[in-house]
């Protein structure tokens, strides 16, 4: 029973990150679609993760509160309404009413999950069956690179989209009649913990830079950012380049047991190995973007590689928050941390865009190496601020006497 509702579960996080991650492949087509300019277009992406992050604090208030199953099932529904939205609209603030519902109903997916896990796997268990559901999850952007763009290139914008909001809806109604709380469940009143003394705990606050640092990158990558990059910037032919974004999440397949196993085994290394994916991260950005001339192939690919590294990682900062609270205050640490990586990847998804219009390369005849390898460098300066952040959090988590088992986790 638990594998049919825990799969179930993520059966419908596989549909919100196919909403989150659809403008990836599809991003040229919706420019030329909506008329817009490279941030204008972002900005249907930055909308979407904007509305996430907001709400993340908020869904794991409610998800300690009333439990998991309606938001899992309430969320796919919103993410199937801003499908068929953005599938019909006729014009961009349609477009952007469909990514607000899209990204309202996968704010809540991922923060439902971890709060439903814990009440049917033991919690030697936990940190391995949480990689499982983000890597699971995150077929959802490999859907979006190759059956959904292709979708839309044989049969159209309309017809794609549509596709995607019916199987969504579908998912939901499963969600609804399957997904409940186990029996190690903790009800939002056997703890009277508040927000406030959840901000205030060292180590919750440790998992928010903990996320912030590590899976941005690849975020931006599969969201919007990666496709383009490799096509117009790197000369990387339309079907590897789809491969590439698309590997983002099957590399991530084989880290995230890898690093499940690590959190669960090793947890005071928990921070180690979280911080030696984001330095990875940095040193190969500087690397490709500093080649002289085109980029190996080889080097494209070890980019990737070292990025799905990135949301692996972020998975273990759920496992650093998670230690430092009471059982029924899971969803609350579990928001606070979510919104790190999501304000990162929304500012860095705003800030490419950004930086092409400002190089005149407002639409995509204008996207070249040059551009985009300007564009593309402002991923370093914010990794080294999520490494900054991890730095000093951890040192308050280790410094302060009130937190005994938030230190037991990362020292």
């Amino acid at each position: 029973m638990r594998l049919l509702v825990w799969g179930t579960a993520v059966g419908a996080y596989v549909c919100s990150v196919v909403g989150r991650s659809a403008l990836a492949a599809t991003g040229p087509v919706a420019a030329e679609r909506f008329g817009v300019s490279a941030g204008v277009l972002s900005l249907l992406a930055v909308l979407s993760l904007g509305v996430y992050a907001a709400l993340q604090i908020p869904a794991g208030v409610l998800v300690d509160r009333f439990g998991p199953k309606r938001f899992i099932a309430g969320g796919a529904v919103l993410v199937a309404v801003g499908q068929v939205l953005l599938a019909v609209a006729p014009s961009f603030p349609v477009a952007v009413v469909g990514r607000v519902l899209a990204g309202a109903g996968d704010a809540v997916m991922f923060v439902s999950i971890l709060r439903l896990v814990p009440t049917w796997f033991a919690p030697r268990r936990v940190p391995v069956v949480n990689q499982l559901s983000g890597i699971l999850g995150q077929f959802g952007q490999a859907v979006s690179a190759i059956p959904l763009a292709g979708l839309v290139v044989s049969s159209g914008w309309t017809a794609a989209y549509l596709v995607a909001g019916g199987a969504t809806g579908l998912v939901a109604v499963a969600a609804a009649l399957i997904v409940r709380t186990g029996p190690l469940g903790v009800s939002g009143a056997a703890d009277e913990g508040r927000l406030r003394e959840v901000v205030a705990t060292p180590g919750a606050r440790l998992g928010f830079w903990c996320h912030f640092a590590s899976p941005f990158s690849a975020n931006v990558f599969g969201l919007l950012w990666g496709f383009p990059f490799l096509t117009a910037g790197e000369g990387v032919p339309v079907g590897p380049a789809r491969v590439m974004t698309s590997g983002v999440v099957l590399v991530t397949i084989l880290f995230g047991p890898l690093f499940g196993v690590l959190s669960g085994r090793f947890p005071h290394r928990r921070v180690t190995v979280v911080a030696a994916s984001v330095v990875a991260q940095a040193l190969a950005w500087c690397l490709v973007l500093a080649w002289p001339g085109p980029v190996p192939f080889a080097l494209l690919v070890v980019l990737v590689v070292v990025l799905a590294s990135g949301g692996s990682a972020s998975l273990v900062a759920f496992d650093v928050a998670r230690s430092a609270v009471p059982p029924g205050s899971i969803g609350r640490a579990s928001g606070m941390t979510n919104v790190g990586g999501f304000i990162s990847s929304l500012l860095v998804v705003a800030l490419v865009g950004v930086l092409l219009d400002l190089q005149g390369a407002g639409s995509p005849a204008d996207w070249d190496v040059d551009v985009f390898r300007v564009a593309m460098a402002v991923h370093v300066p914010v990794l080294l601020v999520g490494l900054l952040g991890m730095w000093f959090s951890l040192r308050r988590t280790r410094a302060d006497d009130g937190s005994r088992v938030a230190v037991g986790a990362v020292r």
